[in-house]
């Protein structure tokens, strides 16, 4: 993130077309914000238009604009994003989901940096910086023609790619820092930090939904608390109270000491350990966990791991 933020700081001065990728709820419209505020067009208008959320009727009118009467329904002129952003920035959200047809329209505006509103007959003057966004890889796109080659040479003067949260957990607790200041100031709340408990569970997570996934996460947790920190309980799946905590069973602790042979491997010590703690807790996977001092979505993780390795050993031996 550290290389991220430096291109943003690199780019931002120039007037070059950038293209921002990664995951869905990775952060892209934040850095073309970012840009846009770092830019000499800060002061103007910074537009945002997702392209995959237009009709693709309506597309063209929502870009370049429309005069009254050139469509049914066109009951007055209207401008288009391109006209709206005018000395300010122009961000197109998943560029790969505009209609082919389009995107050649598009880039004969960017290049000449004139729009015509559809009905009209004059070509209108506009100075737009044009940043796009895709959470597909846009080779793919282009190979099943949903991106024209010679747009994304055009738009891809500069190219940013976001990680996904996945493979940058360490920033977790400085991202639920920054988020609790937000969203306290949001509902009216008091929460101070996140426990190691709940911080551990946090980073056991496969983040599908990435930094926005995690927002939300945070907001209900939150919500949930209302003030100091936020707990086991109070994440997501952990919504009913914890049992207090148990010392193991009295079986637990006279049916012998867990032995390990040597030169086992470590999964295996593990997955042994966890699965005797859960014998001795009647399955009961809350308790369990609780005893294992992990969270309950680390448990189901760990024996999904297991499932699967012992899946895979099946298979070979067979």
């Amino acid at each position: 993130m550290k290389e991220v933020f430096s291109w943003i700081r690199q780019v931002a001065p120039t007037s070059a077309s950038v293209l921002i990728t990664g995951e869905s709820g990775t952060g892209k419209e934040l850095v073309a914000r970012a840009i846009h505020r770092l830019s000499p067009r800060s002061g103007g208008p910074f537009v945002a238009v997702n392209c995959a959320a237009l009709p693709e009727s309506l597309v063209e009118s929502e870009l370049f604009g429309h005069e009254k009467g050139a469509f049914t329904g066109a009951a007055t002129r209207s401008a288009g994003c391109f006209e709206q952003a005018h000395n300010g920035t122009l961000l197109l959200d998943e560029i790969g989901e505009m209609p082919i047809a389009t995107q050649a329209k598009l880039l004969r505006v960017i290049e000449e940096s004139k729009v015509r509103r559809l009905g009209g007959a004059n070509d209108i003057p506009i100075s737009v910086r044009v940043l796009a966004a895709t959470n597909r890889p846009p080779e793919k796109a282009i190979q099943d023609k949903h991106l024209r080659e010679d747009l994304y040479y055009r738009l891809n003067v500069f190219h940013i790619s976001l990680p996904p949260l996945r493979e940058r957990k360490q920033d977790i607790p400085e991202i639920a820092a920054a988020l609790i200041g937000d969203l306290n100031q949001k509902h009216g709340c008091r929460v101070t930090h996140v426990s190691p408990a709940a911080l551990a569970c946090l980073d056991a997570s496969s983040w599908p939904g990435n930094v926005r996934e995690l927002r939300n996460v945070i907001e209900r947790a939150i919500i949930v608390a209302g003030q100091g920190a936020i707990e086991l309980r109070h994440l997501p799946g952990a919504s009913v109270p914890e049992p207090p905590a148990t010392v193991l069973p009295q079986t637990l602790q006279e049916e012998g000491v867990f032995s390990v042979r040597a030169g086992a491997p470590m999964r295996e010590v593990e997955e042994n350990y966890i699965r005797l703690v859960l014998k001795q807790s009647n399955n009961n996977k809350r308790r369990a966990a609780k005893v294992l001092g992990i969270c309950l979505r680390t448990l189901h993780s760990k024996l999904r791991s297991f499932e699967a390795q012992n899946s895979l050993g099946a298979g070979a031996g067979s």
